[in-house]
């Protein structure tokens, strides 16, 4: 008789930044399919926003849900160790042979908790099978709830941080034509300086809690100096004034050359 043990499956349900109507039916079937639901909370018993919009879905949430406390710290001993614990609490409930559910705000391979965690999971156990579910990311439906377009054609565009600072982005914003600045609560004022030094506060846009009620989007970005603003906010800039480069098309002209030479007498 085997004693070896099974395991259920990880899922990382991407739900979108707010918008319930944004969850994907790929989802949308995880949610229903009887896996036990995880959701990410900053401490204990506190309110989760990923759990809100399943929510807002009109989906009952199942009583034996289970939270995980990730908490907002940079201290590196005590976020080790609250991983660590999260994901020790997620392989003892693998290890009953359920499948697991993972909520998750926005999208769950850009800067989400949950990549995170199945890493340290398949750590401690390599033979859990992991699925990641793709969804909509912030900066994604930001730009389609301001009518901002993030890239066309052969423009470029980056998602960074906020807190790298003023000085990384005054440089990227000389090598992107638009960028989206994720997390910018702490540096509203420094970006706002920023773009006003750049001539750049016209083409910038500030959007906060994309797709949930309360959702604000500001277009005179100057007029939130000194506001203390959501988390769950940032800020698409664009810069029409930068100066591009000369493409590389080699491709385009070996084809080009291809249909010279087919054409030719």
């Amino acid at each position: 008789m085997s004693t070896e043990k099974t395991y259920g499956k990880l899922i990382g349900a991407s739900l979108g930044p707010g918008d319930p109507g944004l969850i994907t039916r790929h989802a949308w079937d995880a949610l229903h399919s009887g896996a036990r639901w995880l959701y990410p909370v900053k401490k204990a018993a506190e309110m989760s926003y990923a759990l809100s919009i399943a929510e807002r879905a009109g989906i009952a949430l199942p009583q034996d849900r289970v939270e995980l406390v990730f908490p907002m710290t940079r201290e590196a001993d005590i976020l080790a160790k609250a991983w660590m614990r999260a994901a020790e609490q997620t392989v003892a409930l693998l290890a009953e042979g359920r499948d697991l559910v993972f909520l998750v705000e926005g999208d769950a391979s850009t800067f989400a908790t949950f990549g995170h965690l199945a890493r340290v999971v398949r750590e401690l156990v390599p033979e859990v099978c992991v699925e990641t579910i793709a969804g909509v990311s912030s900066f994604a439906a930001a730009a389609a709830a301001a009518e901002v377009t993030l890239a066309e054609e052969d423009e470029t565009f980056a998602i960074i941080p906020a807190a790298y600072g003023v000085a990384v982005i005054d440089h990227l914003l000389d090598e992107f034509d638009t960028l989206a600045l994720l997390k910018v609560k702490p540096l509203v004022d420094e970006v706002i300086d920023l773009l006003a030094r750049r001539d750049l506060l016209a083409s910038s846009v500030f959007v906060e809690k994309v797709g949930a009620p309360d959702e604000r989007i500001v277009r005179d970005v100057a007029s939130l100096q000194g506001q203390t603003v959501n988390y769950l906010s940032l800020m698409l800039v664009q810069n029409p004034k930068r100066v591009r480069g000369e493409l590389r098309r080699g491709c385009r002209k070996r084809q080009e050359g291809a249909a010279n030479a087919e054409g030719a007498p």
